[in-house]
């Protein structure tokens, strides 16, 4: 849990903010909303399962918003990362 102390920290989520910040070192979630990224230029430098970038919402454990950043040619959302920020997020809600 220390990497994500350390970026809540870096992005400023306060202990006991109501954002939780959560890792998915098995990838469960990622597989689960299928979200796996499978582009060979991202998965060839960085290896293993990786993440599409995103933001959900979720209700009672239940995902009920999903903004996903990725695009032809950017499949890693670097490009424009704009439809997981957080205020395309608070603008859907």
């Amino acid at each position: 849990m220390a990497v994500m102390d350390a970026w809540s920290d870096k992005v400023g989520v306060p202990p006991k903010s109501i954002m939780t910040m959560m890792a998915d070192p098995g990838c469960a979630l990622t597989k689960a909303l299928d979200l796996e990224m499978t582009d060979p230029g991202p998965v060839g430098v960085l290896g293993n399962v990786r993440s599409k970038r995103f933001a959900a919402v979720f209700d009672d454990g239940k995902c009920t918003k999903l903004f996903v950043s990725e695009g032809p040619g950017d499949p890693a959302g670097d490009d424009d990362p704009s439809a997981s920020l957080v205020e395309n997020v608070l603008a859907n809600l």
